[in-house]
C-alpha cells in the first residue's frame, strides 16, 4: 500500500518539494552520508491545501502529499514526523529557491512567528540537504 501512495500523483506544495529534492536519489554523496538516517520532516504551508513529508530512508529520500485541512491529518501521531515546519506559501519558495539559506534568517522568522518548528535538529537537515 505504501507504493500505491508514493505512485500516486503529488499535488500543491508537495510537487513542488519532490521536484527540489527528487535529485538527490542520483547523489552518491546523498547516499553516503545519509544510508544509517531514517527520518521524517513534515513542511506545511499553511496558505495551501497540502503538505509535504519528506521521508530520508537508508539513503534515498522521498516526498508524499497530505492534506492539510483538517489539522488531524497534520499530527505527529497520524503521521509520525520527527520534525515540523510550517510557515506561508511564499516563504517557503523564497526558502527553496534560495542557494544561502542561514540559520541566523530562519532563526529571525521564528522570532517573529512568521515560522513554527517542532524538532528542530531534524529540521536543520533540510539546510544540509539543500546545499548538496
Amino acid at each position: 500500500m505504501t507504493e500505491e501512495k508514493r505512485k500516486k500523483k503529488l499535488r500543491g506544495f508537495a510537487n513542488v518539494v519532490s521536484k527540489q529534492f527528487a535529485h538527490l536519489n542520483e547523489n552518491e554523496r546523498f547516499k553516503e552520508k545519509y544510508i544509517d538516517t531514517e527520518l521524517k520532516i513534515l513542511l506545511n504551508a499553511k496558505d495551501g491545501k497540502y503538505a509535504a513529508l519528506i521521508v530520508i530512508d537508508k539513503g534515498s529520500i522521498q516526498v508524499e502529499g497530505i492534506k492539510n485541512q483538517p489539522k488531524d491529518n497534520l499530527r505527529k501521531k497520524n503521521v509520525g514526523w520527527d520534525g515540523f515546519l510550517q510557515t506561508t506559501l511564499e516563504i517557503f519558495l523564497e526558502m527553496l529557491k534560495s542557494k544561502k539559506i542561514s540559520i541566523g534568517k530562519v532563526a529571525r522568522r521564528v522570532l517573529t512567528r512568521k515560522i513554527k518548528i517542532r524538532g528542530i535538529k531534524k529540521v536543520l537537515v533540510l539546510l544540509q540537504l539543500l546545499k548538496l
